[in-house]
């Protein structure tokens, strides 16, 4: 379904140093930690859509007028959508074996097969064509 990104070598990289408060990087990590994100590829995701959006001074606001960048944006929701069955199958996965059956276990099997239907959808819709 996602596609694998290239290896690339480490000098390939640029480092962006930041400084924001405290209490706001440890709710990021500890964020990235509970649902299984890199810190990286969440900040990465978030500056490729940023810099791919229409900026105005109150923020962003994606342009959608031709297919190319609709199709951009869908390929961006496939691959959230993918870690959030991803996640949701790891938690599913890892729910303790007393409980496999039970309404909690059922309902996060549930939730997998909604995201994998929205997935399906989506690149039945957008990427098909």
């Amino acid at each position: 379904m996602g596609q694998v990104p290239e290896m690339r070598a480490w000098n390939q990289y640029t480092q962006v140093k930041v400084s924001i408060r405290p209490e706001l990087a440890e709710a990021f990590k500890t964020a990235c930690a509970t649902n299984g994100a890199s810190m990286v590829d969440m900040i990465s995701g978030f500056m490729e859509a940023y810099s791919n959006a229409n900026v105005s001074k109150k923020g962003y606001s994606a342009d959608f007028s031709t297919k190319r960048q609709r199709r951009a944006a869908v390929r961006r929701i496939l691959g959230q959508l993918e870690r959030v069955r991803d996640n949701e199958e790891n938690y599913k996965e890892n729910i303790l074996a007393n409980l496999q059956g039970s309404e909690v276990f059922l309902f996060a099997e549930y939730c997998v097969s909604l995201v994998d239907e929205a997935i399906e959808a989506l690149e039945t819709a957008y990427m098909a064509h």
